[in-house]
């Protein structure tokens, strides 16, 4: 797996999700830490799948702290 800071993952986006689509697991790291993952998506997945897919890691996400908002969190990415 390779990984790329966040910063520089933004500026190459269109590169990584390239990469992505050929096979490649590409870890996003923000302040040295794992924050995300592009990975390829499985054969043969439907639309529907992959929504339902994402509405599963979204149940399991907890919320945010009080006070911080997630256009609070985008501003910060955009920083």
């Amino acid at each position: 797996m390779h990984t790329i800071g966040l910063f520089e993952a933004k500026q190459k986006l269109s590169e990584l999700v390239e990469r992505a689509g050929e096979g490649e697991q590409i870890g996003i790291t923000r302040r040295g830490k794992l924050a995300a993952m592009l990975v390829p998506v499985r054969n043969n997945v439907s639309l529907k799948e992959a929504f339902a897919d994402i509405e599963r890691l979204r149940k399991r996400t907890k919320p945010l702290p009080k006070g911080v908002t997630t256009r609070n969190l985008i501003e910060e990415g955009r920083r």
